[in-house]
């Protein structure tokens, strides 16, 4: 899997042989308010989501990306609420991997911080990267074109 999320051809397809997208590929986007209340929500909706789409994730990859989810809209919530009413959450879906994206209007782009043992906060970022290099997958923080920013994760499927 690149940086961008996108998996490169497999060994023995050409990269432009067309391949059938299977049942459980494609992309969902929905918003939550930046609201506390959202944070569960935004969990539930993602974890249905992959049952529904019969994502073949094995348990503690699905476990990962709803920590990273709860981690990401929380920090939307926390953070960026006063400037971004709403939070958009997105999970697109591929052939061999999942990617959660959360956006927020907030221009401030967050670096993950150190881990301080004597602080009970303000490691969010550190958490969703640490739990998505030792799932094998890749994240950054990107503006958007419109000022805000956007933070995901990508994460193999098999993984474990």
């Amino acid at each position: 899997m690149d940086v961008s999320g996108n998996v490169p051809p497999v060994q023995g397809q050409g990269a432009g042989a067309p391949t059938a997208p299977l049942s459980y590929e494609g992309v969902w986007r929905f918003t939550v308010p930046a609201t506390e209340e959202s944070v569960p929500q935004a969990r539930r909706a993602v974890r249905d989501l992959l049952g529904r789409q019969g994502v073949p994730a094995h348990q503690d990859v699905v476990h990962s990306l709803l920590l990273i989810v709860s981690e990401l809209v929380t920090n939307s919530v926390r953070h960026a609420a006063l400037l971004s009413p709403q939070v958009a959450v997105e999970v697109a879906i591929g052939r061999d991997w999942v990617r959660v994206a959360v956006e927020d209007d907030h221009p401030y782009r967050p670096k993950a911080l150190e881990a301080d043992f004597g602080q009970t906060g303000g490691r969010g970022l550190l958490l969703v990267r640490e739990i998505t290099r030792e799932s094998g997958g890749v994240c950054d923080v990107e503006h958007t074109s419109t000022g805000g920013k956007v933070i995901w994760a990508a994460l193999p499927l098999a993984t474990f």
